[in-house]
């Protein structure tokens, strides 16, 4: 099956400007849908407050916090703190969009109710930390000073074209770290807790994803060398995190986001929604572009493959041990 996307214009023709002026119908559009199908929810209600104790500092009951007072397992601690640190540089991340969006309109409208949006976020999953004594507290400020103290700014900031493209395989890759999270979390406060911060962040996906297939209807050429582009140089946007190279090799052992995954769960999916190795008609850069994104897609498959081997043998290493 192939697709003949028009081109509406030559792609040199097609600047940001113009193309964010061609899209706000459909955003306008997609935001009507999205907070129809939406629900609001109650950060609070997801946090079990009862278990809450005060720690040192102006309370003379305060309890120092240790390891084993945690119902969260040592990969669930680790991947909490990167999921909440990144979703703490919430401001910079509203500064860039808003940059590249704008406050007009209906994308105006949309940056500000995926701000609040995400917002919540952040606040449920530092509730629950810090009344579950999940986490160190003293490390976790540490950290989100040290993180939030360097700003954030995204590989594709000078782009509206690239910031859509990214977002769109951003926001499932964030939805499917929380879920996997959840599951491995050893707590089913937790996971109920991140499984509804990932309904958030699906919705959001969407969004994203039907923009970019409007984009690649109205610029197939310059839509295909975005994604190129990003998928290419994907980053998570945690990546400025103090130890995050570390804490990402242990999420990866621990199965909560790895090559694999990232391969089949993030990329793949969304690719083969938008039908993206299926257009036609595509001029010689868009051509190009959507050649070396299969390439690419090849030897990620062939990199996610060795992987699993290791993991599969280190598995093996450790049930072993375990059983002699």
């Amino acid at each position: 099956m192939t697709i003949t996307s028009p081109h509406l214009g030559s792609s040199a023709a097609w600047t940001d400007a113009r193309l964010l002026y061609a899209l706000e119908e459909v955003v306008e559009k997609e935001l009507n849908r999205h907070l129809k199908v939406t629900k609001d929810w109650m950060p609070h209600e997801y946090v079990p407050f009862g278990d809450g104790r005060n720690f040192p500092g102006f309370f003379e009951d305060g309890v120092a916090w240790e390891p084993e007072q945690s119902k969260v397992t040592d990969v669930g601690r680790i991947a909490l703190v990167v999921n909440l640190l990144t979703e703490d540089n919430l401001p910079s991340y509203h500064h860039e969009i808003a940059t590249l969006f704008g406050r007009d309109g209906a994308w105006g409208t949309w940056v500000h109710r995926w701000t609040a949006e995400e917002g919540r976020h952040g606040i449920v999953m530092r509730d629950y930390l810090l009344t579950s004594r999940a986490v160190d507290p003293d490390k976790l400020e540490q950290f989100r000073m040290s993180h939030m103290s360097e700003g954030f700014e995204s590989d594709n900031r000078h782009s509206m074209l690239h910031s859509v493209a990214y977002v769109s395989f951003q926001e499932l890759a964030t939805r499917v770290s929380h879920r996997n999270t959840g599951h491995h979390s050893g707590d089913p406060v937790c996971d109920r807790m991140l499984s509804r911060i990932a309904t958030d962040e699906n919705l959001h996906m969407v969004f994203y994803r039907n923009l970019l297939s409007a984009a690649f209807e109205l610029a197939p050429d310059l839509t295909m060398q975005a994604v190129r582009d990003v998928v290419v140089d994907f980053r998570m946007p945690g990546h400025g995190i103090p130890g995050f190279e570390r804490a990402a090799a242990q999420m990866a052992i621990g199965e909560i986001y790895n090559l694999r995954i990232h391969h089949d769960d993030v990329l793949a999916p969304v690719l083969r929604f938008l039908k993206v190795m299926e257009i036609d008609g595509l001029g010689p850069e868009g051509r190009k572009a959507q050649e070396e994104l299969g390439l690419f897609m090849n030897g990620l498959d062939s990199e996610a493959l060795k992987f699993d081997e290791k993991l599969a043998a280190r598995k093996a290493r450790m049930a072993a041990r375990a059983a002699g």
